[in-house]
């Protein structure tokens, strides 16, 4: 049997702050709102923006990650899942609603616009069912001299 394939692509900025839940199991749900603008030419020759917002939502160390180092403002890199949902409200109304569901993420833009700069790529880890070698480590240098930051700074 065929298999589909449903993939999402967002570059855009947060239009607030992460909210980030955590389950009984300590499992951490952050909840963003992506905005992407795109930009064309009216028959005039007049620029015209168009902005999209997304629900983003991620799960688990992506979702911890997202939750500490993303602010409002920041611009993301997403990667995900296109996910349709429906809940009845309190009106007894059903409501459907459209959420990517991010299996990677990239910030981008520098330290002072809230990206947290870095351009590491961060990915939800995959279910694997077979134990992976790790080679032996290596012995490193010394750690060069203070740059002002430690490595608790850095998100991966």
């Amino acid at each position: 049997m065929a298999r589909g394939i449903n993939k999402a692509i967002l570059v855009g900025n947060l239009g607030n702050d992460p909210e980030t839940k955590y389950t009984q199991g300590g499992m951490a749900i952050t909840k963003i709102s992506l905005a992407t603008t795109s930009v064309r030419k009216d028959r005039d020759g007049n620029p015209q923006e168009n902005t999209q917002w997304h629900r983003v939502t991620f799960f688990g160390k992506l979702g911890e990650i997202a939750g500490e180092y993303l602010r409002k403002g920041s611009q993301v890199y997403v990667e995900g899942e296109i996910r349709y949902d429906k809940y009845t409200g309190q009106d007894g109304v059903e409501k459907f609603f459209t959420e990517i569901v991010a299996n990677e993420m990239q910030m981008l833009g520098g330290r002072g616009e809230g990206g947290g700069g870095g351009g590491e790529r961060m990915s939800r880890p995959r279910q694997e069912s077979a134990p992976q070698r790790q080679a032996p480590q290596r012995q490193s240098a010394p750690p060069p001299a203070d740059d002002g930051f430690s490595d608790d700074d850095i998100p991966f």
